[in-house]
């Protein structure tokens, strides 16, 4: 049997993706009521175990997770890399052999994304991506979800980038190839994202220097920090990035009832102000709180139960 791993959005495809939208809103729909440690009714991952490796640090992907497979009816393992072996030189590949021996999954947190496919080449249970330098399709799960529930239909969307050509846009750019909505970014000159990133969309991704250009007319406006887990904070780069702030002037260009998506955490008044955080076409929580509700159906998606 195929082992399914999640590292990419492409991994599960469109037919894919759209089964794990699917199961999670019907999922998060029967939970309605529950306390948030209550496990499902049908408790499809019970016996189940998830490791949960981070090499970042993470409030939002280690909880969600945790709380995902609970909910799921199985149990977690979290292992921080400084404290175990993996933080001393053991390989990702004897790391993943061992893993895969003691748990049914394993969900990492790095920086190099060539770690997470790695991880897979050596795993013999599925591995998640829960974040890299080059893709977070995790949070992409969550953000869809989140639009999905908002009233708007994803395919023929538009949806504007503003600041750094970094991970989540990428598989922002990503989804928009496999599902068919438009993503424009707007990104300064030096930080455009990786090559290769806007064929990810299929015809359907452009990248500008022109902020007002990108939003114009958008239905999702989504941005993210601008200095990332383990850069300095360089002055230089954010100057450079003040024109691409989402501010009251800025989302004014969308459409009237755009909505507004930041992964978190957030640095009010740099990448946004407080003004459009804060406000009412932002989505930020039920966003946040989606990652919980999507990761559950990545990993059922990941055991073969969806899709």
């Amino acid at each position: 049997m195929t082992i399914r791993h999640f590292l990419n959005l492409a991994d599960a495809g469109p037919e894919g993706v759209t089964a794990i939208l699917q199961d999670a809103q019907a999922r998060k729909a029967a939970r309605a009521g529950f306390t948030k440690g209550r496990v499902d009714a049908d408790a499809p991952l019970a016996g189940h175990t998830l490791a949960m490796v981070f090499e970042k640090n993470s409030t939002r992907t280690r909880v969600s997770f945790d709380m995902a497979i609970r909910q799921l009816g199985g149990t977690s393992i979290v292992l921080d890399a400084g404290t175990m072996q993996l933080g001393r030189g053991e390989t990702i590949a004897d790391t993943a052999r061992i893993l895969s021996g003691y748990t049914d999954a394993i969900m990492i947190r790095t920086d190099d994304h060539a770690k997470v496919e790695e991880m897979a080449h050596y795993a013999s249970v599925p591995v998640i991506n829960g974040l890299t330098d080059l893709s977070h399709p995790c949070q992409i799960m969550a953000d869809l979800l989140t639009v999905i529930e908002a009233g708007k239909t994803l395919s023929g969307l538009k949806v504007a980038w503003l600041g750094d050509g970094n991970n989540v846009l990428h598989s922002i750019v990503e989804a928009g190839g496999l599902l068919g909505f438009d993503v424009v970014a707007a990104c300064p000159n030096g930080y455009h994202p990786e090559p290769g990133t806007l064929e990810l969309g299929r015809g359907r991704a452009t990248c500008t220097t022109d902020p007002r250009a990108a939003v114009e007319g958008a239905d999702i406006v989504v941005t993210d920090t601008w200095i990332s887990m383990g850069q300095a904070h360089a002055e230089e780069k954010l100057a450079a990035m003040m024109p691409y702030q989402v501010n009251a002037e800025l989302m004014a260009l969308a459409k009237p009832d755009a909505k507004f998506l930041h992964c978190l955490p957030a640095h009010r008044d740099e990448e946004v102000t407080s003004e459009v955080i804060d406000g009412p076409q932002s989505l930020i929580w039920p966003e946040a709180e989606n990652r919980l509700h999507a990761q559950k159906s990545v990993l059922r998606w990941c055991f073969g139960q969806i899709g």
